[in-house]
């Protein structure tokens, strides 16, 4: 039986590491920092330190790099990753390859611009991953009986021994945030525990929902969270102080509407040659579509209990 007084938990992914160890062997955590969270229960990502060693099954993991970091896995016999094929960086000759069928069938991820088979490597051997974008590596266990869901294209790498499955966030008010629509990656444990990679472009941060506690997120920013956490979509009405100013910019984002795709079109190239860096799924073109019926913002609102993680740079849907 193992002593717990002999054991360290983290604060990140709650697993137990000897008291000696200075990073959590399940997700990397540095052990020996603070547990510092913002007044607003914000928690930044664990900078995982460059070659830490991250264990599941047979197979270690490491994590090099800041800026666009790189995860290189040693598979041991029997494990298996499977990964979206182009974040593959590099791999052993040995280490054999095969696809993996995703649910859903072929026409409607093409659709949605999801891939409809995902690559399969199988140890023995060493792989190696990497998103052609900035930002931060999160390494989440998912302990057996629990499921996390994380947004489109966030997934690096996950293991095999994980179920994987997608959900399609339907509405009209989706579809006109989103274009295609908004899907969420499922990935649950069965009887074994599993980890899965993501990327989150510029930084991470997570925050623990207590049960019916809400926040409300930008959807550009959101990237995964935990199967108990609701999400739904909600509209918050704006009002301006000055209802002139309000109503000559409710006729401006008509005009540019009523225009079409051209219209649309010049209104991106003139915010980007503005130098207007604000980004967001109801911004540029899709913000002044929406304007031209309602003035309004749209969030998704998030309900404990459970973690809710997000990215602080936004990148498109579909941009993968």
């Amino acid at each position: 039986m193992t002593d717990t007084s002999q054991r360290i938990q983290c604060r990140w992914c709650r697993g137990q590491s000897p008291a000696s160890a200075t990073t959590c062997e399940r997700c990397g955590a540095p052990l020996d920092l603070r547990n510092v969270v913002s007044d607003a229960g914000w928690r930044q990502a664990p900078q995982i330190r460059d070659l830490t060693e991250i264990r599941w099954s047979a197979s270690v993991a490491q994590v090099d790099g800041t800026v666009v970091p790189v995860v290189d896995v040693e598979l041991g016999a029997g494990d298996a990753l499977f990964f979206e094929h182009h974040v593959m960086l590099w791999k052993d000759d040995a280490t054999a390859m095969s696809v993996m069928d995703t649910p859903g069938g072929m026409k409607q991820r093409l659709l949605s611009g999801m891939p409809f088979v995902l690559s399969v490597a199988h140890g023995p051997g060493r792989v190696s991953f990497s998103r052609d974008a900035p930002g931060e590596v999160v390494v989440l266990p998912i302990d057996p009986g629990t499921e996390i869901d994380a947004r489109e294209h966030a997934m690096l790498v996950a293991s095999a021994d994980l179920t994987y499955s997608f959900e399609r966030l339907q509405g009209v008010k989706m579809m006109l945030a989103a274009g295609s629509g908004m899907y969420l990656d499922r990935f649950a444990a069965g009887a074994t525990s599993g980890v899965i990679v993501l990327h989150g472009y510029g930084n991470v941060l997570q925050r623990e929902l207590g049960d019916g506690e809400t926040v409300q997120v930008e959807p550009g920013g959101f990237l995964y969270k935990d199967s108990s956490v609701q999400m739904e979509l909600v509209t918050q009405p704006i009002e301006a102080a000055d209802g002139a100013t309000a109503a000559g910019g409710l006729q401006a984002a008509k005009g540019i509407a009523s225009r079409g795709f051209a219209g649309l079109k010049a209104a991106r190239a003139a915010m980007k040659g503005s130098g207007d860096k604000v980004g967001g799924i109801v911004s540029g073109l899709q913000a002044a579509v929406g304007a031209s019926t309602t003035t309004s913002a749209t969030f998704l609102k998030f309900t404990g209990p459970g973690r809710v993680g997000i990215q602080s740079m936004y990148a498109g849907f579909g941009t993968e």
